[in-house]
């Protein structure tokens, strides 16, 4: 996956893609709208990779004449998904290996030859393949909010560091295998940099993607139809944009306007200075007195002489010191 991250990166969304769209067109017969998150780390920074994605329940029928709803039960069957998805990764795998995109196969044992690509492929065909899907358990709010807080996310965020200490970086993570349990790790800082640097995705590789009736291209039209099938008012108008002190406030609380120390005293708001005034404004040279014993050679910077009071003129261009300031 390190040495060719870029098209398995791909494959990896693409298949994912055309899995839901196939099922979408074979089991709700029209078009499905989805947008998918791609993350590529664990806890421990470690290699994880995996795409998330929030569904739509139900489909936007090809003539666009009704709103097909999902089942209640379920959106697709879970053993179709995973058998579908697991045939278009090693269809796009043995295509890209085919073509020359995949230089050779990571593990060892293939050789880079035909019949060792082949036991690859029959090695994953035979996995079982991890897809779930499932219903919100607190509502579409709920994963809205979560997977719309991951969509620029980073590997480790500062809060998780705890301590850096003598080349030594100790972080916290939660470990899935005892119940979520939140622990402390520490790693080399050149380990630690190491596996950053893994999650970096390739130039051009989309982390966050939307396709089907949400697709970028033709959202409104289509969003709009779908809110006329489904007997839905159109969306509120735009909220008006918020400054930084009024989105900070929503967003965590902190009132900018106040004090932190007084609470209730209100900050005091000056503007800075202008120190770079047009040249029009600016106003004569001043004359800047110099001490001869501050200097052995007696040399201001930017100065060409001395005038009869003992005043050195300044120098115009970069040189020039300039009294309107």
């Amino acid at each position: 996956m390190v040495a060719h991250k870029r098209p398995l990166l791909t494959l990896l969304c693409k298949a994912a893609s055309q899995t839901l769209v196939q099922c979408g067109q074979r089991n709700l017969g029209g078009q499905i709208g989805y947008s998918m998150v791609l993350h590529t780390w664990d806890q421990t920074l470690g290699a994880h990779v995996h795409v998330h994605g929030v569904i739509a329940a139900g489909a936007r029928s090809t003539n666009e004449e009704c709103w097909r709803a999902a089942d209640a039960r379920f959106l697709f069957p879970v053993r179709a998904l995973r058998t579908v998805f697991r045939g278009k990764c090693c269809q796009a795998l043995a295509r890209l290996w085919t073509t020359g995109a995949l230089p050779s196969p990571e593990e060892p044992a293939t050789g880079g030859s035909l019949a060792g690509f082949a036991l690859l492929r029959a090695q994953r065909y035979a996995k079982e393949w991890v897809v779930d899907a499932k219903a919100p358990c607190a509502g579409p709010e709920q994963v809205l909010d979560s997977v719309g807080r991951s969509t620029h996310r980073v590997a480790i965020a500062h809060h998780r560091i705890l301590d850096v200490r003598d080349g030594q970086v100790c972080f916290t993570y939660r470990n899935r295998r005892q119940d979520h349990r939140l622990q402390a790790m520490t790693l080399d800082a050149h380990a630690l940099i190491r596996r950053f640097l893994l999650h970096v995705l390739p130039r051009g590789c989309m982390r966050l993607r939307h396709d089907g009736f949400l697709a970028n291209r033709h959202k409104a039209h289509t969003l709009r139809r779908c809110r006329e099938l489904l007997g839905q008012p159109s969306p509120l108008a735009p909220r008006r944009p918020q400054s930084v002190m009024q989105w900070m406030q929503e967003v965590t609380g902190i009132d900018l306007t106040q004090c932190p120390h007084g609470g209730s005293r209100p900050l005091v708001r000056l503007p800075l200075p202008n120190l770079f005034r047009p040249a029009a404004t600016r106003g004569a040279p001043a004359e800047v007195p110099i001490d001869d014993s501050s200097s052995s050679l007696g040399v201001f910077p930017g100065c060409r002489r001395r005038d009869q009071n003992g005043c050195l003129r300044p120098r115009r261009g970069n040189g020039r010191v300039d009294g309107g300031m």
